[in-house]
């Protein structure tokens, strides 16, 4: 049986709240799509940063992504290519395509 956004939401912070960059990452996305809660992009930018400030691949290329499109920050391809590089550098397929 698949999980509900609702459930999933509720597990993703209990767990972001705990530091998990994983659990971080994943709130995030539901932030930023509206998944399961309100969306609020800046809200998706704080669990993002909180867990690429912990090495999380994901969460690196996720807030690029936002940098890149001005979602929930201010537009910036400077920051974006900092983020994809991290991401990249960690071998985050995406990310490199993305810098290439």
């Amino acid at each position: 049986m698949a999980q509900s956004d609702e459930e999933a939401v509720k597990w993703y912070r209990k767990a972001a709240d705990q530091g998990d960059p994983d659990a971080q990452n994943n709130f995030g996305n539901m932030c930023a799509d509206g998944r399961g809660v309100a969306q609020n992009e800046e809200e998706a930018v704080k669990w993002y940063r909180k867990a690429a400030d912990q090495g999380n691949a994901g969460a690196q290329y996720n807030l690029g992504l936002m940098y890149e499109d001005g979602r929930g920050v201010a537009q910036s391809d400077l920051k974006a290519v900092k983020w994809f590089r991290k991401a990249a550098d960690q071998g985050h397929a995406a990310a490199q395509s993305r810098l290439a």
